[in-house]
């Protein structure tokens, strides 16, 4: 499979990536309204991304593999309080992205009548093999102008995960002023806040995907 190309707009507030199959441009509002009206539904591969509705690529086995494990073992390591979701959406002014993998304040009846934003989010998790383009630019601009606190990229092709964290708006636009790289012999801390819950041994995601 190959990985996606995407276009780069510059504007007053920095760059912006834009996926060369993004559809067309349409608010949050609009999308809501699309997905209420049966314009939108559960069958159609969508997703809206900083204003533009995406294809979503199809998933590998080995990419809904790691998927579920990555959300086991967080489920394991969350503290009451949290749980873990995993792609489902999450809303932002003009985004509703669905991570592969969330830790989401609260529990889920908390969420009937709206998604989780990013104030109710303290880790997003993104499994990336032909979407590690799109993940490492326009996703990873979208979280950090959200203040997702942090986000992690499961790089399939490299079997790392990189960790980004303490979002900021620079210059160049939104991004991650802290990045950190851990390979298989290493192991992830996952933090809620200031709170560290434990850590995930890179080798596990990637012992069913070699």
């Amino acid at each position: 499979m190959t990985m996606e190309t995407l276009v780069t707009s510059t504007t007053s507030k920095g760059q912006k990536f834009i996926p060369l199959d993004a559809l067309w441009q349409v608010s949050i509002t609009q999308y809501h309204a699309m997905i209420d009206s049966g314009a939108l539904t559960e069958d159609n591969p969508i997703e809206l991304l900083q204003g533009w509705l995406v294809q979503k690529m199809p998933k590998t086995p080995k990419h809904s593999t790691i998927t579920r494990i990555i959300r086991k073992l967080l489920a394991d390591l969350v503290t009451q309080g949290w749980y873990v979701d995993s792609q489902e959406p999450m809303t932002t002014a003009d985004s509703e992205p669905e991570p592969d993998v969330m830790i989401i304040r609260g529990g889920e009846m908390d969420y009937l009548s709206q998604h989780p934003g990013p104030n109710d989010v303290a880790l997003v998790v993104e499994v990336s093999d032909a979407t590690l383009n799109r993940d490492k630019t326009l996703k990873k601009q979208l979280y950090a102008a959200a203040a997702v606190p942090v986000y992690w990229i499961v790089n399939i092709p490299d079997s790392q995960v990189e960790v980004y964290s303490q979002p900021f708006i620079g210059e160049g636009g939104p991004n991650y002023q802290q990045q950190k790289t851990y390979r298989q012999a290493e192991a992830v801390p996952v933090w809620i806040g200031e709170t560290p819950i434990g850590e995930i041994l890179v080798a596990q995601l990637f012992q069913s995907s070699n």
